[in-house]
């Protein structure tokens, strides 16, 4: 607890010359909060970064960042920020939504934007992905593969957002294979959820003890120790968010890709040229917002034949013939 205070304290105290990147001297430039778990998760966190750094690196610009350690950091970093000038400043997760309202309403005058959630303000862009549909093919892809006719899930915080990506895998399995046994378990109810490695192992062990031979993990910190435990085992992973085949090679089938990096980038990008659009940005399939990472580190592991299913089905929900349901709407999932 020390050691966060003193951190948030050192940031609250750097004004201007700010936390993480240094700013051009004349106009503050753009910057990025993350979620809990830091900007090296592995996931969700790290693909923003990496899209702000994309940014840094074609512009020859810099921009700032805070990592947040505890919820109650999350205002006090954002109005930071705003009363800097920074612009625009984008936040990551769900969890921003209400400070980010606060906030957004206080300085009319700076652009934001917010991944994972919906805020309805003039200034701010949200970034809402299909994490459905992604998760829709890696279902598909999951069922295709088992050789057991079992297959795991595993969520972080128990949350609509992460039901989602529980549901939308289930569609996908139960499409490609009618009889396939799905497991799902969430890791908790508190933000602890997303780190919590060991907890995440446990419960892949456990759901591999029930028969599962391929365990998806939505999980933030905590799928890494899911990904960890299905190597371990024998058994094969699906990743999240970020391209995790890496972490296991040829032991994670496939990750489910949320280009986090990409709206960043874009976001950046437009507040440089001062053409930054405000409003709500649906990104799914068709619109290359999610999708199946394919590499040389699980290229062993898909078949031909499933990479042509996965072609015709990633086709055909972009085409609208596929309809994956979408758990946010209204907390059902057609599949039990």
């Amino acid at each position: 607890m020390k050691s966060t205070l003193l951190a948030l304290a050192a940031f609250l105290a750097a004004g201007t010359a700010g936390f993480g990147a240094a700013q051009a001297a004349d106009k503050p430039g753009p910057a990025v909060i993350y979620d809990l778990g830091g900007k090296f998760d592995k996931s969700f966190n790290e693909g923003a970064f990496n899209g702000a750094e994309r940014w840094k690196k074609e512009s020859g610009k810099t921009y700032r960042d805070f990592e947040i350690t505890n919820a109650s950091q999350r205002e006090q970093a954002l109005r930071r920020f705003a009363k800097d000038g920074n612009d625009p400043i984008i936040v990551l997760g769900f969890a921003y939504a209400d400070v980010l309202e606060k906030v957004a309403k206080a300085y009319p005058k700076i652009h934001f934007g917010i991944v994972d959630m919906v805020v309805d303000q003039p200034n701010v862009a949200s970034y809402v992905y299909r994490a459905d549909e992604g998760s829709y093919l890696a279902g598909y892809l999951a069922a295709k593969t088992t050789k057991t006719g079992t297959i795991g899930f595993i969520g972080g915080m128990d949350v609509p957002l992460i039901r989602n990506f529980g549901c939308g895998y289930a569609q996908g399995a139960t499409a490609a294979k009618p009889d396939i046994k799905i497991i799902q378990n969430m890791t908790g109810t508190t933000p602890a959820a997303w780190n919590d490695p060991g907890r995440g192992a446990e419960l892949t062990k456990a759901q591999i003890s029930q028969g599962a031979d391929i365990v998806y993990a939505a999980a933030g910190q905590t799928g890494l120790g899911v990904l960890q435990a299905a190597a371990d085992g024998g058994k094969l992973s699906i990743g999240v968010d970020s391209n995790q085949n890496g972490l296991h090679p040829g032991k994670v089938l496939t990750s489910v890709l949320k280009n986090v990096g990409e709206s960043v980038f874009q976001a950046f990008k437009e507040g440089e040229a001062g053409s930054f659009k405000a409003g709500t940005h649906v990104l799914g399939v068709k619109e290359n917002g999610v999708g199946l990472a394919m590499d040389d580190n699980n290229k062993a592991l898909v078949s031909d034949a499933n990479k042509t299913a996965i072609a015709a089905v990633t086709k055909d929900i972009a085409d609208g013939k596929v309809v994956v349901h979408n758990y946010e709407q209204d907390n059902v999932c057609p599949i039990k």
